[in-house]
Formats: C-alpha cells, sequence, structure tokens
C-alpha cells in the first residue's frame, strides 16, 4: 500500500511539474504579445528570444526586425492591439488564438488608409527552448481583414 501511494505521489509531482512548465510557457508567449506588441516595450524581446533571434514563418527576426515589424504595424494602424482569446500548451508548443483590432489609418497591401475600424483573427503557434521563444509560424485572417478594408478580392 505504501508503495502504490509513494508510486502516485510521485507521479502527481512530475504532473504538477509539468503543468507550471506549460503555464510557465504561456506566460512567455503572453509577454511577448503583450509586452513587446502591445506596449511597443522592445526591452522585452531579449528577454523573450534568444541573442541569436527568433525564426517567425520560417524567417529569421532580430530584435531590431521585430521592432521594424511593430513600426510598420503602427503606421498602418496606429491604434493597433492583440488580444489573446485562448492558449492552448503541450510539449514544447504554445497554441494561442488571438483578435486583432486597430483602425486603418496607413496604406495597407496597396489600399489607402479607409479610417475604417477592423478586427480579425489569428493563430501563433510557438516553440519554446530554454525558457525562449525560438521558433513560431503565426497566421491571421488576412482574407476578413482585406474584406473590411474594402479590398475586391478575386475568386
Amino acid at each position: 500500500m505504501r508503495l502504490v501511494l509513494a508510486g502516485w505521489i510521485a507521479l502527481a509531482s512530475l504532473a504538477c511539474g509539468e503543468r507550471d512548465r506549460l503555464e510557465a510557457n504561456k506566460a512567455l508567449v503572453r509577454r511577448y504579445m503583450e509586452e513587446t506588441l502591445n506596449r511597443g516595450d522592445i526591452g522585452a524581446v531579449a528577454q523573450v528570444f534568444p541573442d541569436s533571434g527568433y525564426v517567425l514563418n520560417g524567417q529569421l527576426m532580430r530584435p531590431t526586425d521585430v521592432q521594424m515589424m511593430r513600426a510598420q504595424l503602427l503606421e498602418r494602424f496606429p491604434d493597433f492591439r492583440l488580444v489573446i482569446e485562448e492558449q492552448i500548451a503541450e510539449g514544447d508548443q504554445v497554441v494561442t488564438r488571438v483578435t486583432f483590432h486597430g483602425t486603418h489609418r496607413g496604406e495597407y497591401r496597396g489600399i489607402p488608409a479607409t479610417g475604417r475600424s477592423v478586427s480579425y483573427g489569428g493563430v501563433a503557434i510557438d516553440r519554446i527552448q530554454g525558457g525562449k521563444v525560438i521558433e513560431g509560424w503565426h497566421q491571421a485572417d488576412d482574407w476578413a481583414l482585406l474584406r473590411q478594408l474594402g479590398a475586391k478580392i478575386a475568386r
């Protein structure tokens, strides 16, 4: 009986440790999205990504690239904000479902500023290693955004 109880306690301890690691991974991704993208704290990049950079959709992103990406986004949507709707973590990956909000105030994909408020969804799958986000695959619903901007979409 004691051996069985000791086994269950050991399993429960491992499960708690794994759950804590998964929660820490989700918090790391939230930090990147909220502090860097929403608040513009580019200093957070060094704490979230490795010094060698972050691979986003197959491209190496260095801290200056992240800063430039955010600046370009704000030129087009100055009141941009990202809302994290849901996160799921398993193994070394975190899946985050988001909604983007903003007002179109600058040219985007050849569409001049419309002044329209937009809202569209996206999903990010990020891989964590050594307490850093090392790789990500992010997809946004560009069709929804383009429709809201009044783009004529050929089928």
